[in-house]
Formats: structure tokens, sequence, C-alpha cells
């Protein structure tokens, strides 16, 4: 996977890190401040809490979706603490591609033993 999407790769060690760090438990958003600072220590560029606009026939609606993180101005983030992932959060993820036209995507999950993480390509 490094030499296919090392961008990918260097968001999902700094992941592994905050979860080393902070192992499971806590909730979703201290894992977020935790990997916002693990990212700037990384030097991997990354904006949070990102507006994603919806449409419906070609008509933006007035709501939006909010992602998490996104790095390197391309890949979402989302970022979980759940004891696992369900189909619910993996819709999420393809709604939130959808929305962006973006290509990439992740979600990591930092509430089970080890930490998850699965990557959405479009």
């Amino acid at each position: 996977m490094t030499d296919q999407d090392p961008q990918t790769y260097a968001i999902i060690g700094a992941a592994m890190e905050v979860h080393a760090e902070l192992g499971h438990g806590s909730l979703e958003k201290v894992y977020h401040e935790a990997l916002i600072r693990e990212l700037g220590t990384r030097v991997i560029p990354f904006q949070r809490e990102c507006e994603l606009p919806i449409f419906y026939k070609g008509e933006r609606l007035p709501c939006v979706y909010r992602a998490d993180l996104i790095c390197f101005g391309n890949i979402i983030v989302e970022l979980k603490a759940l004891s696992r992932l369900s189909g619910t959060e993996r819709s999420q993820v393809l709604n939130y591609l959808n929305a962006s036209g973006f290509e990439r995507e992740l979600v990591l999950n930092f509430g089970s033993d080890r930490l998850q993480y699965e990557r959405f390509v479009l």
C-alpha cells in the first residue's frame, strides 16, 4: 500500500500513533484533537470539519455534510470511536465521496483494541 498511496499510508501511521498513545475508550473528539496534533507534527496538510455541499437534481441543498478532516487537499478522513464499524458508516463514507467529488476516503475507528481503518476509492 505504501508504494501505491503514500499519503493514505502517512495518515494511517499518524492514527496508529494516536491509538498507541491513547488506547481505546475515549470520545471521538479526543481522538480528533490528538490526530490533529499528530498530523501537524508529521507535517501532513489538513483542514478540519470541512463542509461538503449536497446537490439534488443539480440544485444545491441548504444542508451540508461535514467531514472530520480533509488531508492533502483530496482525502476525506472520518473518525469514529465505535466498538466496530457497520454498514451505516460505510454508507456515510460513500455519500461523502459522491458529494465531494473526491476519490479517496479513510475511516479510522479508534474504539476497538486495535486501530481499525478502511480505505475507500471511487
